[in-house]
């Protein structure tokens, strides 16, 4: 009797979801090992949070980063970062450029992980390592002149560096203590170079270079790069401004006065999208401003960066449609581009796939967690800061049980592998059925 042979073939994003995995297990038994922490000791269940926040470059933590772990252990959380923050498919696109040429298979996945088209694959990983490369030095030598001045040459070159690369790579992981960057509100020179960092790391690889490439001349830039570029300073200027309006009398900004507050409240609207850092306490923040740090997570940054969250671009395409459906209008138009309408289906899955997430999420938290120690706000702001993988808290994430915990774990690693994969799944085109079902009606609103 003949036994069909069974083929397990595992794609491209199936390694991505995968090496992720491989690599949190890595970085998980180095934090537990006894010189990783200064204690000699740190549980499990911490070890494995913390490794997995730091490789979806998520920067949630169980424990103030500097406080609790050594030097050593701040070293594999960087690693972490930054393997993160680069992804896996671009390590995995240069072990494959080392043993044969890449395939049609291989060269879609990698452009679909940074976001680009499918000519110059080997220029593409090239520029991302030497754009990464450039960015985290030129960060790290700006951050070093109020670093070293204030804490030695020792420690401020080594909290410039960490600082460089946990921006660039919109982590949020900070070695300053639990107050994150408050020290700095009120310094241009730290506040400015960190939103440099995060923009330029949230934009992508294929924004930045294509802006490189036209000389920086609007007329030459690709439509997707002028749509992204128009809708991230819009949201930038727009963010500044509602949190310069809702904090105008919060505690968050006691103390400062116009222009700090214009500084602080342009830090708030960039580091939402996804970077976790923070000036200004955001457990401080007026119920206005904490919801509108939830939308700005919630939308995150752009495809193929190192940011997370929904994406600038499936926003755009959901307001288009939306825009579209309201003018009785049958394609997606922006300025004298039409946009296929099944970039709107895809778009609309994400969104919908993101918001049953976090209200999941929050139901099980708020019934994992005992009364009177969490509020729904919370647990909502913990959820979309935990998918988004932007790291900022309401001073929540200490105090959560293990169960909890394995809830932000899962969605950090949904929001930085889970939902790529979902996006390639989504491209991949199938066979339609030669012969169409019949039309019916359905009614909606």
């Amino acid at each position: 009797m003949n036994v069909p042979k069974i083929k397990n073939r595992i794609n491209v994003w199936g390694y991505l979801a995968l090496g992720y995995l491989a690599v949190i297990a890595v970085g998980t038994a180095l934090l537990l090992l006894p010189f990783s922490a200064k204690s000699g000791k740190t549980p499990f269940i911490d070890a494995f949070f913390t490794a997995v926040s730091a490789a979806c470059v998520t920067g949630l933590v169980p424990f103030e980063t500097n406080a609790h772990w050594t030097g050593f252990g701040q070293a594999v959380i960087l690693l972490l970062i930054q393997f993160g923050g680069l992804g896996f498919m671009t390590f995995v696109s240069i072990l494959l450029m080392l043993v044969k040429r890449l395939g049609q298979f291989e060269r879609k996945a990698v452009m679909q992980s940074v976001g680009g088209t499918f000519s110059g694959v080997k220029a593409l990983v090239r520029r991302i390592l030497i754009g990464t490369v450039f960015f985290e030095t030129v960060g790290a030598a700006v951050l070093c002149i109020p670093f070293v001045r204030d804490f030695g040459w020792g420690t401020g070159v080594w909290r410039a560096v960490f600082h460089s690369v946990s921006a660039f790579c919109n982590a949020g992981f900070d070695i300053m203590g639990n107050a994150s960057m408050s020290a700095y509100v009120k310094d241009p020179l730290v506040t400015l170079t960190l939103c440099v960092l995060i923009s330029v790391g949230g934009l992508g690889f294929c924004i930045w270079g294509d802006v490189w490439e036209s000389r920086f001349n609007p007329k030459k830039m690709q439509f997707y790069t002028k749509v992204i570029l128009a809708v991230n300073s819009f949201l930038i200027v727009s963010g500044t401004l509602l949190f310069l309006l809702f904090e105008r009398n919060s505690a968050a900004y006691a103390g400062l006065n116009f222009w700090e507050r214009l500084l602080a409240s342009l830090f708030n609207s960039v580091t939402a999208r996804t970077a976790g850092f923070y000036t200004t306490d955001p457990a401080l923040l007026s119920d206005s401003g904490s919801i509108l740090m939830i939308i700005l997570m919630f939308i995150g940054g752009s495809s193929g960066s190192t940011a997370g969250g929904l994406k600038v671009g499936t926003f755009t395409v959901i307001i288009l449609g939306m825009v579209a459906v309201f003018r009785s209008k049958r394609d997606l138009t922006l300025g004298r581009r039409r946009i296929d309408n099944r970039l709107l289906f895809q778009a609309l899955a994400i969104f919908a796939a993101y918001l049953i997430l976090i209200v999941t999420a929050t139901c099980l938290i708020c019934a994992l967690e005992p009364d009177g120690t969490n509020t729904t706000l919370n647990a909502v702001f913990e959820t979309v800061s935990a998918l988004g993988t932007v790291g900022l808290t309401r001073a929540y994430t200490e105090t959560l049980g293990w169960g909890s915990k394995l809830v932000l774990i899962a969605l950090m690693y949904a929001g930085r592998a889970g939902v790529l994969t979902l996006a390639f799944a989504l491209g991949r085109k199938k066979s339609e059925a030669a012969v169409r079902r019949p039309v019916d009606t359905f009614f909606i609103g």
